[in-house]
């Protein structure tokens, strides 16, 4: 098992400090006006129900928009898994994150700047606490839109927003 861990502690890190600096870079890249313009970091909704339920209503939306979900990353199965031997209490019932992707707006947002391939699959998100389980959260991470990209680049972005927020709209009965 220590084996495990002294694999898995660098690549954490590694990880974790590629996410930081990139977090890092884009508030240097943008003045304190155009971050209050900006779109939320985390877009959430919350929901009463069954998580199962809600995951699917997800699901069902996603394809109801001729979207096929490539990965299902069950973060709270991981954190079950680990937090047994690292000590973590249970923070989740239930928590996946969908990653899919819509050839036609990436390829409209990859046309208007190549480094947009960094946005490609979009992730929706489900999760129900331990603290609220007659809850769950639904949401995504919308695409920054800052000021100083090209018009194209600015409405391919907005329009990936808009499918995400349509997405999860539609999921949660708005």
């Amino acid at each position: 098992m220590s084996a495990l861990l002294s694999v898995r502690r660098p690549l954490l890190f590694a990880t974790a400090t590629l996410l930081l600096g990139s977090a890092a870079a884009s508030a240097q890249a943008e003045t304190p006006a155009q971050q209050k313009q900006a779109m939320p970091a985390i877009a959430t909704w919350e929901v009463e129900g069954a998580f199962e339920d809600v995951l699917q209503d997800v699901e069902d939306a996603i394809v109801g928009q001729g979207l096929k979900i490539t990965y299902r990353a069950d973060i709270a199965g991981m954190l079950a898994r680990t937090g047994k031997d690292l000590g973590f209490e249970p923070l989740y019932r239930g928590g996946q994150v969908l990653q899919f992707c819509s050839a036609r707006l990436s390829y409209e947002a990859m046309k208007a700047d190549a480094a947009n391939i960094a946005f490609c699959p979009y992730g929706i998100f489900v999760f129900q606490t331990v603290q609220k389980p007659d809850k769950v959260s639904v949401g995504f991470r919308p695409l920054p839109v800052p000021a100083g990209i090209s018009a194209e680049s600015k409405k391919a972005r907005e329009a990936i927003n808009a499918l995400l927020k349509g997405i999860v709209a539609e999921a949660v009965g708005e």
